[in-house]
């Protein structure tokens, strides 16, 4: 199997970013976005994950945190797309749930090349430090998009901090899982030959 990696950088008005990804990593994360929480939410996607993740973004900050979410989300997207080539082997499909205290949160994924993100839940409080916790679901909305999945999504609870990095958590490993390549399969995992 040839190395599943990639390296993508982003640069507009809004956001400067460099991003590798290594999809068969061991969860090593050095991560930079300028926004505290949403470090600590990356650095548990590529820990849970077992994806090796470094990001650096400078992004408009003075604003708000909006187009730090959304381009680091793009990017990352844009990466596990590329680092997956043609999906040959892989698991495709995935389910989890990942609960924390009193929150639980549940992400089914679909590696198909047909982007869609559905989402069912409402955070609690409106912040987590400098983050906006509405932007939990903008990340994986715009991570779906430009990696080519299908994605749902659910989450209670009743405190945010919970609520997202289980949000968080659920997402990367059900991607772990539909990532891996499977070694009892051939070519891509669809009758059509392609995702």
């Amino acid at each position: 199997m040839s190395e599943r990696t990639a390296t993508i950088t982003r640069e507009t008005a809004e956001t400067s970013i460099e991003c590798t990804l290594s999809i068969d990593g061991s969860g090593d994360a050095d991560v930079d976005t300028g926004v505290g929480f949403f470090d600590h939410m990356l650095t548990s996607f590529a820990k849970h994950g077992l994806f090796d993740l470094e990001i650096d973004c400078d992004g408009d900050l003075e604003i708000d945190d909006h187009h730090t979410v959304e381009d680091v989300a793009i990017v990352l997207g844009e990466a596990f797309d590329e680092a997956l080539g043609d999906r040959s082997g892989i698991v495709r499909y995935a389910d989890r749930k990942v609960p924390l205290d009193e929150a639980v949160a549940g992400a089914v994924v679909d590696v198909s090349g047909r982007p869609r993100f559905y989402f069912d839940g409402t955070f609690s409080q409106a912040q987590i430090g400098d983050f906006t916790s509405d932007m939990a679901r903008h990340f994986g909305e715009s991570l779906a998009m430009n990696a080519g999945l299908t994605v749902h999504c659910e989450v209670t609870g009743e405190n945010a901090h919970h609520e997202v990095e289980a949000l968080f958590k659920a997402l990367t490993r059900a991607l772990d899982d539909a990532t891996r390549v499977d070694e009892r399969r051939t070519g891509t995992p669809s009758t059509k030959g392609t995702l």
